[in-house]
């Protein structure tokens, strides 16, 4: 597996994917997800593509054919009033083709993505997890990554 930017001609795997996330979340919260859309229209799909300040990873195989992407954003935490001046690489999506999950591609992209942000000058990587989504907890945690902060709710 290669793991590079993504370019436009990924737009079809990358969509298929962000399809099958958003299932995950839908089955898990139908009140909160929508079914049979995506996060991203190809629009903006090309403008995050183009961005620097929000790089996608793809993990593709020997015929370039997109097995898994990592969505980032860089946040900035300077001139805060109350943070320290860091520099964090968040991980706003990660997800690996269903038919290929168990096959550490997941664990390599997200090894690239660490390597990526010590490179850039960060001090951390985030990402948020939602409970109705156990799988991704367990496979974030066997990566090592720990509870930064806790988002809590009340249905009325």
């Amino acid at each position: 597996m290669n793991i590079r930017r993504a370019e436009q001609k990924d737009l079809v795997g990358i969509n298929k994917l962000l399809y099958q996330v958003l299932m995950v979340h839908h089955n898990g919260r139908p009140d909160l997800f929508k079914a049979d859309v995506k996060k991203y229209n190809d629009e903006q799909l090309m403008g995050i593509i183009a961005d620097d300040e929000r790089p996608i990873f793809v993990g593709v195989d020997e015929e370039d054919h997109v097995m898994g992407y990592a969505f980032c954003i860089f946040e900035h935490h300077e001139n805060d009033n109350v943070l320290t001046p860091i520099k964090t690489l968040y991980i706003d999506d990660l997800c690996v083709d269903e038919t290929l999950r168990g096959q550490h591609v997941g664990s390599r992209i997200y090894e690239h993505v660490l390597a990526f942000a010590k490179e850039s000058g960060c001090y951390n990587v985030t990402l948020n997890v939602w409970e109705c989504n156990p799988s991704a907890r367990k496979f974030y945690e066997a990566m090592g990554l720990v509870p930064y902060k806790t988002c809590m709710e009340k249905i009325l």
